[in-house]
């Protein structure tokens, strides 16, 4: 693959209340609609060759807005299991165990009951391994926990030295001999967007 683009789902309810989603199947809200609509016409202008998502509604939701109704769907590509902290505010948890919260934002340890992080690191560098002898540019929608995971494996950038990404996001890699990021985090919801098409 020459790039590899990958874009976080749009905005669930989940998402806006602060509410761990983990492997839990929501859908998309109308703002996580509008998102992935406005992200649409960016995503024209990289024209990637082909698609992936995750296996959760949101993802193929998000996939279909972005004008990918048949991205093939893997899922390996999903969220990691966030175990006992799926459907935890964040904010009664880190109130209740910040270190630990941390440390899981930081991908150092796993929820209770959790994906262990090098099962999670695993699963997703097989998902990686699977598309790297295709040509082309390639499009995943994906999670925000794997978005952390691939940067880590692909350019050795933790996740405690990435901010997390917003829904409704791109982030694109060179994935040439030496990978590079290209993009990060780039929305254009609430952008006036204009297109030529």
């Amino acid at each position: 693959m020459r790039r590899l683009l990958l874009v976080r789902h749009g905005e669930t309810a989940w998402n806006a209340a602060k509410i761990l989603q983990g492997q839990a199947d929501i859908e998309l809200s109308e703002r996580g609609r509008a998102q992935a609509l406005a992200l649409a016409p960016v995503l024209r202008h990289w024209a990637p060759d082909e698609a992936w998502t995750s296996d959760l509604q949101r993802t193929r939701q998000t996939a279909a807005l972005l004008g990918w109704p048949a991205a093939t769907v893997d899922a390996r590509w999903r969220e990691a299991d966030l175990g006992d902290w799926t459907s935890r505010d964040v904010y009664d948890l880190t109130a209740q165990e910040p270190a630990r919260y941390q440390r899981w934002r930081d991908g150092i340890e796993a929820p209770p009951g959790g994906e262990s992080m090098p099962d999670f690191r695993q699963r997703v560098g097989a998902a990686i391994d699977a598309l790297r002898a295709r040509d082309g540019d390639l499009l995943v929608i994906t999670h925000g926990g794997v978005i952390r995971a691939v940067l880590a494996q692909t350019l050795a950038l933790t996740s405690d030295r990435v901010v997390a990404v917003e829904p409704g996001s791109l982030t694109a890699i060179d994935m040439s001999a030496s990978p590079r990021l290209l993009a990060f985090n780039l929305t254009a919801f609430g952008l006036d967007v204009q297109t030529t098409d």
